[in-house]
């Protein structure tokens, strides 16, 4: 995302896991860039320690969790709770329906799959039954300004 353009948000609540997150991005940052682009890029990142915080602002809320249904379940009703009308609720999962997440929402048709696929050269995104064109039309443009190609899956209705 930072390669995209995109001011980007990492958010959790433990200071050593931001930490590493950042060191992370850092040394992919310094892999792949030169040092004014890649400080370039370092400005437009920013951390916090605040979920509620964090999707107050957020045009576009990717959660990574762990692939454990309470935890995802509880982080959507946060984004649902707590996100700015129009703001994209986005999930990593690989192993659960987007629908048994979108469910929890008031704003299904904002609930989408956007994962990195194919060793992270392509965004695979999976629209659920209730996810509208323009949200999945958006996670494409997403996409394609950080420099990935983009498949859609159509998750099966339940």
């Amino acid at each position: 995302a930072l390669l995209g353009g995109y001011s980007v948000i990492l958010e959790d609540v433990s200071p050593e896991m931001l930490a590493q997150g950042v060191d992370a991005i850092r040394s992919a940052l310094s892999a792949n860039a030169a040092a004014p682009e890649r400080n370039a890029h370092l400005k437009r990142l920013s951390t916090s320690r605040s979920v509620e915080e964090v999707t107050r602002v957020a045009d576009m809320l990717i959660e990574a969790l762990p692939e454990e249904l309470e935890a995802k379940l509880e982080i959507f009703t946060i984004f649902d709770k707590f996100a700015k009308p129009g703001a994209i609720l986005a999930s990593t999962t690989r192993e659960m329906p987007i629908y048994d997440l979108a469910d929890m929402t008031y704003r299904a048709e904002e609930c989408v799959g956007f994962r990195f696929a194919n060793g992270a050269a392509e965004i695979e995104i999976t629209r659920a039954h209730g996810t509208s064109k323009p949200t999945v039309t958006t996670c494409d443009n997403v996409a394609r300004k950080m420099g990935l190609a983009s498949k859609l899956i159509e998750e099966p209705q339940p």
